[in-house]
């Protein structure tokens, strides 16, 4: 029927809108967005394909090719668009008037244009590029799309004829076609594609992708980018992709070889400026056959004149740091740098007071390895045949015991963190015994009284009774969690210190402190005991089982006097809060989720998480947020010697700690 419609050609100026267009009624069909392509093609090319119209009252009504029929409007009224103009003429096809199938023929044309085939519209890219001479470019601007969108698409177009054929076929999916994409070249693609189906098995578009990994390595890829000019420079060959970053550096072997001198520079670099015996590199680390080694830790130091001088200066460059990351309207990328000088500083510091013995020196190591798209240094280990040669060497602080070298994921406490916690531990500590003065005075005054009268040993060295206020320094003291400070304040204000009067002589002040009630004597007693408690951690029942029995009648749980907040958060690694968040309280989801976030992001949710817990938490959460803090600093937890100060951790193995 079709074929009786007569050809004629239209001033645009003379075309208007058919009643019975069954997408007149369909604004979003001509909203701009969907008109631009339309446009841009027919402004190349062209209409490629003749209107069917309609004589109505004297113009011709557009019965199919409304789009068309916009995009041509918007041509006569671009003036850039010169060729274009009311009069200008289009080719068309005349509709009888007396025609009674007009919604019928407008609806089968709309309905007969389905959407190309995803296949045949990469290979018509693709064959626009190689027969017509076409570049990426001006295919962008025929269809009014993006220069990067349709090298997109020609890339799928250029995959392996056969591989396009077995998806055309529905022997591979669309997906799986698209996979072989990830490497420019055809003769590769071909040779994988032919392996991986010579048995028959279902193609899958992962087992395609981990295929072509073994045959080069992408120039996005980290190890590409960080290895690439070397590579060039040797002359190794590369897979240009019309995407840049998809192109490949064929020549896996020179990867690995540059990949390695260069992580062996990295090793020997930090072995001379550390002092280590040897230095070593692999690709990646290795935690089975590592797990043999041993490591070994810097001890306190105390610095020399001129460390102790740029310690100081370190700390007076902190605090006016600190000073700058509190002002509310920093931006975020201020902040950040605010933020990595503050991580440096604090390294620095750590490291003129911490140092290796000679012993360690002399026979531990470095190895580097790639991790997380950067190099990676594992600093003090112990190579297996030099821990059975020193096995039994007293003040070694090697692992030389045949333990495992500590778990990669565990948390370990650098010097200065460690004495910070302490400091915290022993404010909290101090505020429980103000907190219950009757027990505080018992043993002030059994240690007073035994320290005297009994023969040996002290019962204790946890408190003085030399009249000495505890000296204790924090490296963020403004920043820590005040509940502690604020119940001391507390017991200080309800103490009676009326016989505290500096205008009386000490025996006027004496005899005004004896009329007191024994009540108030206790309060006093405490609250002079608690400042003279010394920084701590929790105490071993083998080392001091005094202290460990007191500590746990009035500190049974330290989170009633201290929370962690952003100050200790701060100071953990990235794979240290995702191994808390997973492991120690239950939140994997949110652990996994928060892998890809900064580290400025974690510490915000885990403040705020132990600021006010969730009510989306399970019980089992709650109690798992409200209980835990640092295992050593817990009173009634797992016993823990006194720290030994430890190097940074070594690299994070466990599910949670490797997304990070």
């Amino acid at each position: 029927m079709t074929t009786s419609f007569a050809p004629l050609t239209v001033a645009i100026g003379d075309l208007t809108a058919h009643p019975a267009n069954v997408r007149s009624n369909s604004p979003e069909t001509y909203d701009p967005e969907n008109i631009a392509h339309l446009k841009a093609s027919i402004a190349v090319l062209g209409l490629l394909q003749p209107l069917l119209v309609q004589k109505l009252d004297g113009k011709y009504a557009v019965l199919a090719g409304g789009r068309r029929h916009a995009a041509l409007k918007e041509l006569v009224a671009d003036k850039a668009a010169k060729e274009f103009a009311a009069k200008t003429k289009v080719d068309c096809r005349l509709v009888p008037e007396d025609c009674d199938v007009t919604t019928a023929l407008s609806l089968a044309e709309n309905v007969t244009q389905a959407p190309m085939n995803a296949i045949d519209e990469f290979e018509a890219f693709a064959r626009m590029m190689e027969l017509d001479g076409q570049t990426p470019e001006t295919i962008a601007k025929t269809f009014g799309t993006t220069v990067a969108a349709v090298k997109g698409r020609l890339r799928y177009g250029l995959i392996h004829p056969d591989i396009r054929a077995a998806a055309r076929a529905k022997v591979i999916t669309l997906d799986t076609m698209k996979a072989f994409a990830e490497h420019p070249s055809q003769e590769v693609q071909r040779e994988v594609y032919e392996a991986l189906t010579k048995d028959g098995g279902y193609l899958q578009a992962y087992t395609v992708r981990q295929a072509l990994k073994s045959r080069g390595v992408q120039v996005s890829d980290d190890i590409g980018a960080f290895v690439r000019a070397d590579y060039e420079e040797r002359g190794g060959a590369v897979a240009a992709d019309l995407l840049e970053d998809h192109s490949v550096l064929e020549d896996a072997a020179l990867v690995e070889t540059i990949l390695l001198e260069k992580l062996g520079a990295a090793a020997e670099e930090a072995r001379m400026r550390l002092g280590f015996a040897w230095a070593d590199a692999m690709v990646r680390y290795d935690y089975t056959t590592m797990a043999e080694y041993g490591r070994v830790y810097p001890g306190p130091v105390e610095p020399d004149e001129a460390a102790q001088k740029r310690i100081d200066e370190i700390t007076a460059e902190l605090e006016k740091l600190q000073l700058e990351m509190e002002d509310e309207g920093l931006e975020d990328g201020a902040y950040n740098a605010i933020y990595d000088r503050v991580d440096a500083l604090e390294e620095e510091a750590r490291d003129l007071q911490e140092a290796y013995s000679a012993e360690d020196l002399a026979r531990a190591g470095v190895i580097a390895s790639w991790s997380g798209g950067q190099v990676t240094l594992h600093v003090g280990l112990v190579r297996p045949e030099d821990i059975v040669k020193q096995e039994g060497v007293r003040g070694s602080s090697a692992n030389t015991c045949g333990e495992e070298a500590p778990h990669a994921g565990e948390i370990t406490y650098p010097a200065s963190l460690a004495e910070d916690l302490k400091t915290e531990r022993a404010m909290a500590l101090g505020a429980a015994m103000a907190l219950h003065p009757e027990a505080t005075l018992d043993l002030t005054l059994f240690k007073l009284v035994s320290d005297v009268l009994a023969s040996g040993m002290s019962v204790t060295q946890a408190i003085k009774i030399d009249a000495r206020k505890e000296y204790r320094s924090h490296a963020k003291i403004d920043e820590i969690d005040e509940t502690s400070l604020d119940q001391v304040a507390a017991a200080h204000d309800a103490l009676d210190l009326l016989w505290l009067d500096d205008t009386r002589a000490p025996a006027d002040q004496f005899a005004a402190f004896r009329a007191l009630e024994a009540g108030e004597k206790a309060k006093l007693v405490a609250f002079a005991t608690a400042s003279t408690t010394q920084s701590c951690f929790a105490r071993d029942r083998q080392r001091d089982s005094l202290m460990h029995a007191f500590e746990i009648e009035v500190m049974p749980d330290i989170r009633a006097h201290w929370t962690p907040n952003a100050a200790l958060f701060n100071r953990f690694k990235k794979a240290w809060l995702l191994k808390i968040l997973g492991e120690d309280l239950g939140l994997a989801q949110e652990a996994v989720t928060l892998a890809s976030s900064s580290k400025k992001e974690i510490v915000a949710f885990c403040d705020k998480l132990f600021a006010e817990p969730f009510a989306t938490l399970t019980d089992a959460q709650r109690a798992a947020v409200a209980a835990w803090c640092p295992p050593m600093m817990q009173t009634a937890g797992v016993a823990f010697d006194e720290a030994e100060p430890t190097a940074e951790t070594p690299e994070p193995d466990s599910e949670v700690a490797q997304a990070a």
